[in-house]
């Protein structure tokens, strides 16, 4: 088991950028989260690009996650990530063209597993077929799985642990982290990673956003000491 799932921030609301990404990233850069991100849509090609060269020059890791369904889409949300400098592509429906791009330009690459519909997504499909797609994924050079949980239809709960037990890769659990219930369950999984978005800008967890991001790693760690 890892020490302690990390967490990615994602300055998005119901999947979609915040229009003020910029500037809450500038409020937040000192709090303790090294790993940052947000969706392909929202912000202009421009200021993509502009974040996350900012986010690179305080440090941080940084994520794009593509929520996209067709195979063009998902090949065009590769190459936004190759033209951001992002470090890690998750998210996107896998295709053996979107897992060669990344491969040939050095970028980690995690999918989705699952049938994925709709935006904010939802989740479906049984936790085997998850787990057997996971898998194959893995045998053709993934870095890891961008896992849905909370959006599932089913036991979230129970994909998740089963999932992040069976995958030997880094696992994201993505999506409706939102109480700290989940958060509890989070850290009972093997998980690597989960992100947080729209629960900050909904004050889930505080009031400040900065404050909310070291109240949760905090949380996490003195779950995991």
């Amino acid at each position: 088991m890892h020490e302690k799932p990390e967490l990615i921030v994602m300055l998005t609301y119901n999947d979609v950028t915040v229009s003020n990404a910029y500037e809450i990233f500038e409020q937040c850069r000192n709090t303790k989260a090294v790993y940052w991100g947000f969706k392909e849509e929202g912000l202009s090609s421009e200021q993509m690009k502009k974040l996350y060269s900012y986010m690179k020059s305080c440090g941080k890791t940084t994520v794009l996650e593509v929520v996209a369904y067709t195979e063009e889409e998902c090949l065009k949300g590769a190459e936004m990530a190759v033209e951001c400098n992002c470090d890690i592509l998750m998210g996107t429906v896998f295709s053996d063209s979107v897992n060669n791009f990344c491969k040939r330009n050095h970028l980690k690459y995690m999918p989705f597993v699952g049938t994925i519909t709709q935006r904010p997504s939802v989740l479906d499909g049984t936790i085997e077929q998850m787990v057997a797609e996971g898998k194959e994924y893995l045998k053709k050079g993934v870095y890891g799985i961008d896992l849905l949980g909370y959006r599932y239809v089913g036991n979230a709960a129970q994909l998740n642990r089963n999932l992040t037990s069976e995958i030997s890769a880094p696992v994201c659990i993505a999506g409706s982290v939102n109480s700290y219930q989940r958060l509890k369950e989070i850290a009972k999984t093997n998980a690597c990673f989960f992100t947080i978005g729209s629960a900050f800008f909904d004050h889930v967890f505080g009031n400040d956003i900065a404050e909310q991001i070291d109240k949760v790693v905090t949380y996490m760690e003195n779950l995991n000491a």
